[in-house]
């Protein structure tokens, strides 16, 4: 699949989203912020890649943690999966959160997030006077254990 990218500013520059390996499903999003932006705990920030992406329709992008981030420094995306939209023409930035004890200094450069494109589907939703049982039927948070 070919998907056209542009940089939001020209003038700025910016790390082309990658992926890493042969099997990385996720693109790396990094840093175009020439500045340090420092992340206090419990702090969000918002943080720019100077990227738009043309996602084909019938598409969308996942924006998601990268897990040595979250693992080694408590850092996350705050609303993960954020979702870039097909229709979506802005400069995709990531909405990071440290949930560590220590700060955090994010550097131009710096992998900050994946992007994972994956497909979905409009759902037809029908109005019923019922519905299907099933063996969980409304058992909610933690109804089916944790063994």
């Amino acid at each position: 699949m070919k998907i056209l990218i542009k940089k939001f500013n020209p003038k700025i520059n910016s790390v082309l989203p990658v992926y890493k390996t042969e099997h990385s499903s996720g693109l790396d999003l990094a840093s175009s912020s020439e500045e340090p932006i420092i992340i206090q705990p419990l702090e969000t920030k918002i943080i720019p890649t100077n990227w738009v992406f043309e996602i084909p329709h019938g598409f969308e992008g996942q924006v998601r943690p990268r897990s040595g981030l979250a693992l080694k420094h408590n850092i996350t995306v705050l609303n993960t999966p954020g979702t870039i939209d097909a229709d979506y023409r802005g400069e995709i930035k990531v909405l990071l959160i440290n949930l560590g004890k220590e700060r955090f200094t994010i550097n131009f450069g710096d992998r900050i997030a994946q992007l994972i494109i994956s497909g979905y589907q409009k759902a037809d939703l029908v109005i019923a006077e019922s519905l299907s049982d099933t063996e969980r039927n409304e058992g909610g948070y933690g109804s089916t254990g944790t063994k």
